[in-house]
């Protein structure tokens, strides 16, 4: 079974990503499959799935923002920094209890717009060649940098108190990288009680939202399962700016010949019948000492006829 395209899949709660890969893998008939954004084992939701010749595309969806439903718990505090984790500290119900709905709105505005958010230690970040939760899972203290991270959207929807805890109910929306355990952690230690992550759903990547999503058991129940694949065209136009080739234009591209025109960034070029046949970014400039083709336009990816 060969195909190419993308995947949006509605990823269940307590598996891992790279277990919906294998899946995928199975059920496509085809070693050829990739992701684009990790999900916890506790999170569901959208998940952006490359098979064939679409995994190239990956890395570059990878760079999307994201949207999430998250229900955050104050009043405690967890190794992970989520309710997978062990719980490493509890406040006392009754400084829970002080704590005011104006405290609460206090401690999220900060956590809004661009700011610097240090990871969560169970995190995929290498540190001195070794990933953060690798050397955590192992009994030693990891500190991580804060990054920049932008949260263009942190709204609290909800709020219910409970003996001992605040849940807190939220829409979030950000940039690549921004851990939305991080945001549970650093709301908690703000109020000087604790928090943590309890449940999360990713609703959107990019232009890819949860509406078109499929989960695993239906895909497998397809009597082709190729037919839920997203062709490459589609998927460009929908993530980045397009432009339509020639058929000598085309032919130049697939032989590797220099793109003629500056693009503004990364840039799908797509044949007369919408099909996918590259996509462009801009090169180095002279000045960086690079050699791009045109000194101005790079390929990131040439595609064959699908």
């Amino acid at each position: 079974m060969s195909a190419s395209g993308l995947l949006i899949i509605d990823k269940p709660a307590g598996i891992t990503s790279h277990s919906v890969v294998a899946a995928v893998r199975r059920i496509m008939g085809t070693r050829k499959v990739g992701h684009a954004g990790t999900l916890d084992p506790m999170a569901t939701g959208v998940l952006v799935i490359g098979v064939g010749a679409a995994t190239r595309l990956l890395g570059h969806l990878a760079l999307h923002d994201k949207a999430y439903s998250a229900t955050m718990r104050l009043g405690a505090t967890t190794v992970t920094d989520d309710a997978d984790g062990d719980i490493l500290e509890v406040s006392d119900p009754a400084a829970v209890a002080a704590i005011t709905d104006e405290q609460v709105d206090a401690a999220v505005e900060p956590l809004r717009g661009e700011i610097l958010q240090v990871p969560t230690a169970i995190s995929a970040i290498k540190v001195d060649g070794k990933r953060s939760y690798a050397r955590v899972r192992a009994g030693e203290q990891v500190e991580l940098k804060a990054r920049p991270v932008t949260v263009s959207t942190l709204q609290v929807t909800h709020r219910e108190r409970t003996a001992g805890h605040i849940e807190l109910s939220a829409l979030v929306e950000c940039s690549t990288g921004t851990y939305v355990r991080a945001l549970a952690r650093d709301i908690g230690s703000a109020l000087g009680i604790g928090g943590y992550l309890t449940a999360l759903r990713r609703t959107r990547v990019g232009a890819f939202d949860e509406s078109g999503a499929i989960t695993l058991e239906r895909l497998e129940q397809l009597p082709d399962p190729r037919t839920a694949l997203l062709p490459m065209g589609d998927a460009a136009r929908m993530c980045f700016p397009t432009r339509v080739a020639t058929a000598a234009e085309v032919l130049d591209i697939r032989n590797g010949r220099p793109y003629p025109q500056p693009v503004p960034g990364v840039t799908a070029v797509l044949d007369q019948d919408g099909s996918l046949v590259a996509l462009v970014e801009p090169g180095p400039s002279a000045g960086d000492g690079g050699s791009s083709g045109t000194g101005s336009v790079r390929y990131a990816a040439v595609f064959s006829a699908e």
